[in-house]
């Protein structure tokens, strides 16, 4: 048996989950969320708890049946408290700011970088080098974040670039004067 998978999912006061097949609905004080699951994994909505059985000991049963638990579980973790990822801006004339809901990046590129947030995402800057993404869907905002921190990567000389809040990034020694 899946540890993960055989634990139930409570629900809170203010969350309510509609299950029609294999698809469930779950809605809470922070929004919506939907998703389909694989039809041979069942999932048992209580008034209390989320139940989430698998049909037999296969390999492919096996994973589901975890995997299933978790996406119902950052679901409603979603739609509860939200999720946020922090970015921190580093280098000289690197910052970022908003104009209207869309992020504003200047990164060192002749022009600067314009990023809509897509439904459901919303960006929130702390000063000129914090950028805070923002949402319910948890696999949307990682995916927001990591396409923010792919426009200019950490660089391993001076540090400068877009990282992740807690990331290390590994420095190396620039040239020596030898000669």
């Amino acid at each position: 048996m899946s540890r993960v998978g055989k634990q139930p999912v409570p629900i809170p006061s203010g969350v309510t989950c509609e299950l029609t097949g294999s698809h469930l609905k779950m809605t809470g004080p922070k929004g919506t969320l939907a998703c389909n699951f694989h039809a041979e994994i069942t999932i048992t909505v209580n008034d209390t708890e989320i139940v989430v059985t698998r049909p037999s000991d296969m390999s492919k049963h096996r994973a589901l049946h975890g995997l299933t638990r978790t996406l119902i579980n950052n679901m409603m973790t979603g739609v509860t408290q939200g999720y946020e990822k922090v970015l921190q801006i580093e280098g000289v004339g690197y910052r970022a700011s908003l104009q209207g809901k869309a992020l504003n990046l200047l990164l060192g590129f002749s022009h600067p970088v314009l990023i809509d947030p897509p439904e459901g995402i919303e960006f929130k800057v702390e000063g000129t080098q914090r950028v805070h993404v923002c949402g319910i869907d948890k696999q949307l905002v990682g995916q927001v974040a990591a396409d923010l921190r792919a426009w200019r990567k950490p660089e391993p000389y001076k540090g400068k670039g877009i990282r992740y809040e807690n990331e290390y990034v590994r420095r190396k020694a620039g040239k020596t004067g030898a000669k």
